[in-house]
């Protein structure tokens, strides 16, 4: 005899809605005009959320703005350059001026510039933690207490293989996902016991416009696509589930994490 549901019990959207909806949240995520950052903003912002998207071209910025609100969603965008303090602190001055304090943070833009080693210059470190690392501590430490004192929050950074493991020139980039997974540890640490998750979404190869120089080396991506055990490299839109997961309240005994989400390379 198969059970009836009773009165009270809620229906698979229901239930999914309690699980997953952002209605009623407010996100920010830099990076969010191209590439991961971009699918992941798409995909709060068709959760429910409101959305504001920092990002340094105008351009994109427009583009992806326009396509959330033609879905119906809230979406705005914030052109800023977080490369240094100014930069960061009026970005989130402006993302704050449109819908309120977040209550979900994705810290998603990055540069990537990886010479040889031993090239390896100080401006070149200093640009490259500067976005990759400095960036989402100034975020974080400007949203994160904010977050708790609300007793909820979600902070999700984007990492890359070489936080984990030294290829194809890691250098100062490697060193940068490093530190923001210890970053991520800290904030979790401090924050988690006040509603606050945070943690990482760590991608393999994911054809982006951040890995342009990579892509136009057919046989290492083919090689990298192989190192898979789905066989095929990364597209932005494998990020969406994940992000909303770990941006709802689903992911509300998940912290501190490291999400891989990279078709099985890392233990390929």
């Amino acid at each position: 005899m198969t059970n009836q549901p009773t009165q009270s019990t809620p229906t698979p959207p229901a239930y999914l809605a309690e699980l997953f909806s952002l209605e009623g949240r407010v996100a920010l995520v830099t990076g969010g005009s191209s590439g991961i950052g971009r699918a992941i903003a798409v995909a709060l912002a068709r959760a429910g959320a409101s959305v504001v998207i920092v990002a340094r071209k105008k351009t994109e910025l427009d583009a992806t703005v326009t396509e959330l609100t033609d879905l119906g969603c809230r979406a705005a965008r914030v052109a800023a350059d977080l490369s240094t303090r100014e930069g960061v602190r009026a970005a989130a001055d402006g993302a704050v001026e449109v819908f309120g304090e977040p209550d979900i943070l994705v810290n998603s833009a990055g540069v990537n510039l990886r010479p040889p080693m031993d090239e390896l210059t100080e401006d070149v470190w200093d640009a490259t933690m500067a976005v990759n690392l400095e960036a989402p501590f100034l975020l974080g430490q400007r949203f994160g207490p904010g977050m708790a004192a609300r007793g909820y929050g979600r902070i999700i950074h984007i990492s890359s293989q070489q936080a984990h493991r030294a290829f194809i020139q890691s250098g100062a980039y490697g060193a940068s996902k490093g530190g923001l997974e210890a970053l991520a540890r800290s904030q979790a640490e401090a924050w988690s016991p006040r509603g606050v998750t945070c943690n990482l979404l760590v991608p393999g190869f994911v054809m982006t416009p951040l890995n342009a120089r990579l892509q136009s080396d057919p046989e290492a991506v083919a090689a990298l696509a192989a190192r898979t055990m789905i066989g095929r490299n990364g597209l932005p839109g494998d990020f969406a589930g994940a992000a909303v997961f770990l941006a709802s309240p689903a992911s509300a005994y998940v912290t501190g994490q490291s999400v891989f989400v990279d078709g099985g390379l890392s233990v390929h």
